[in-house]
C-alpha cells in the first residue's frame, strides 16, 4: 500500500467545522478547497434570498441539497478520504 502525504490541515478542526458550519462551507475554505467553498456558500446565499423572496418550498429544496452535501463531506472527513486542495489526505495520524 502506498502511503499518501498527509495534509497539513488539522483533521480535528476540519471535522469540527463541517460539524458546526458545514451548509455555510468553512470547512472548504479551511481545506483550501475554494471551488467548494464558494458552491456551498453560494447554497446558503441563495437559501436565504429564496426565503426572504416569499419562494420558501425552493429555499428549502436548495439548503436539502447544502445538507446532504455536507453530511456526504463530514462522512469523508470521519473516514479520512477527504483531500484538501492540494490533493492531500486530511487524516487524524
Amino acid at each position: 500500500m502506498i502511503d499518501e502525504e498527509k495534509s497539513s490541515a488539522s483533521y480535528g478542526t476540519a471535522v469540527i467545522l463541517c460539524g458546526l458550519f458545514g451548509v455555510i462551507g468553512v470547512h472548504h475554505f479551511y481545506l483550501r478547497n475554494y471551488v467548494h467553498g464558494m458552491i456551498d456558500l453560494g447554497l446558503f446565499i441563495l437559501f436565504v434570498v429564496l426565503l426572504a423572496g416569499n419562494q420558501p418550498l425552493l429555499g428549502y429544496l436548495v439548503l436539502l441539497v447544502d445538507i446532504v452535501h455536507s453530511i456526504i463531506v463530514f462522512y469523508l472527513l470521519i473516514a479520512e478520504r477527504a483531500r484538501d486542495g492540494s490533493g492531500r489526505l486530511v487524516k487524524l495520524k
